[in-house]
This record gives C-alpha cells, sequence and structure tokens, in this order.
C-alpha cells in the first residue's frame, strides 16, 4: 500500500526535504508550503482540497475554481497521482453528488477520487465504486472518529458494499485519516494518509526524557513505524468482529 503522510511538515526547510525524500505526500490546498519540495523528492504526491480544515474550523465550502486552477498548474508533473474532488464532510449527500457532477462538468487534467462519508448511504457508495478507478472513505457524522467500535460497524458495512464476495475491493480504496496500522492492516486499501508524522513530529515527551531528536528526526521515526506496516489483501472483517475500540488517527 501507499503510506500518504500529509504536509507541511515541521521543522526548517531541510528537515522537510529530508522526511519527504523518496516518500509518499498528501499537499493540502490550504498549506501548499512544500508543494515544491515534494514535487522534487517524493515518489509520489496527492493533492486534498482542505475540506478537512474546513470542517474542523467551523465548516465552509472548497474554493472550487481556486482549487481547480491550483490543480491544473501542477497537472502533468509526473509526480502528481490524483487529487480529491471537493466535498463537504458535513454536508448532505446530495450536497456532495453535487460537488462530484461540478467537477467532472469542469473536467480536470489529473484524476478526480471522490469521497465516500460514513453518514452517506450505502447505495451511494455503490454508485462509486462501479463508476470510479478510485474512491477516498472518509469518516464522519457519527462515524467521524475512526477506530471506534460503532466505526468499525459501519466500515464493516461499507466493505461488504466496496468489495466483492471473496472481499477483494471493486476498486482502488483510500483511507482518509486512516494511516494508523491498527486501522488500515484490516483493511483492503490501496493507500491512506494522515498528519501523524508532521503534527506528532512536534511533540517532544512522546520521546521520553532522554536525548531528544529533532523534529524532522521525530517525524522521520514516527512515518518510518507506520511504513513497516502494509494493508490487508481482502476485506474479511476481523476488527469489526472482534468488536475493536482502536485510537483515533490524526
Amino acid at each position: 500500500m501507499i503510506h500518504y503522510h500529509g504536509t507541511p511538515i515541521g521543522g526548517s526547510r531541510l528537515d522537510a526535504s529530508r522526511f519527504l525524500s523518496g516518500r509518499h505526500a498528501l499537499v493540502p490546498f490550504a498549506r501548499t508550503d512544500d508543494l515544491g519540495v515534494a514535487l522534487a523528492v517524493c515518489q509520489s504526491v496527492v493533492l486534498d482540497n482542505s475540506a478537512f480544515s474546513l470542517w474542523r474550523a467551523g465548516g465552509g465550502d472548497v474554493d472550487v475554481s481556486g482549487y481547480h486552477a491550483w490543480v491544473e498548474s501542477v497537472a502533468g508533473h509526473p509526480a502528481i497521482d490524483w487529487c480529491l474532488i471537493p466535498d463537504k464532510i458535513d454536508g448532505t449527500e446530495q450536497d456532495n453528488v453535487e460537488l462530484v457532477n461540478l467537477w467532472l462538468r469542469i473536467g480536470c487534467r489529473v484524476e478526480g477520487v471522490p469521497v465516500w462519508h460514513m453518514h452517506e448511504s450505502i447505495d451511494w457508495l455503490d454508485y462509486l465504486v462501479t463508476h470510479f478507478r478510485t474512491v477516498a472513505l472518509g469518516s464522519s457524522g457519527q462515524w467521524a472518529t475512526p477506530g471506534t467500535a460503532a466505526w468499525w460497524q459501519r466500515m464493516g458495512d461499507a466493505m461488504r458494499v466496496a468489495c466483492d464476495d471473496l472481499g477483494r475491493p471493486r476498486c482502488r480504496l483510500h483511507g482518509l485519516r486512516m494511516l494508523d496500522p491498527a486501522i488500515f492492516s484490516d483493511l483492503p486499501l490501496v493507500s491512506a494518509d494522515s498528519t501523524n508524522a508532521a503534527v506528532n513530529g512536534g511533540s517532544i515527551k512522546r520521546f521520553g526524557t532522554y536525548p531528544a531528536p529533532t523534529a524532522g528526526q521525530r517525524a522521520d521515526v514516527i512515518a518510518s513505524r507506520i511504513e513497516s506496516h502494509q494493508s490487508a489483501a481482502i476485506w474479511a472483517g476481523h476488527a469489526e468482529q472482534a468488536g475493536l475500540s482502536l485510537g483515533a488517527c490524526a
């Protein structure tokens, strides 16, 4: 699987360059600080519409025209893999259907990946996995926190539609905020992302009272530990059956 680390990375710009070198990055529209270095040193880069940042700030709509112009400005670069289609995390299913259709009407040279939000209908998920090469799975509504028992139950509902009778994904599945081995190791994801390394690289107490590494080194340690794990080959329902309540992923 591909482990996408959210940017910007803390520390010096040299720290960021060293951390991102040879890795996979997710660059948000609201914070493009590390886009240049990511395009230069990463294996691949995906572009995020920053709907999560808007949601955490209390709501708001993605600037679709501004985001489209930004995506198009780097279209064709060999490191760009895909971009998230504009979405509204706290919006209705119809809101997000309209945003997907709008993006398709506008047209874009970068592959657009729609988000299925967990509070939306299973029928909409079925449509997306039938019509798109890649679909992103986003935690929302009463299932906004990845890894809880209720979240796993809802994810089980989703997997039974997103996968065939043998548990094999019907399309490429990406897990938003799911770059936690306790989560992605039970899901057949082609990729996942989180800002875990970027955010917690700044936490000295996480590394004890011994001589502390730099912020960039701490981020590298966190990322390396995450990257030592891979996603499941199929959906077997292990977490759902066990009723696990796992830690949330940033």
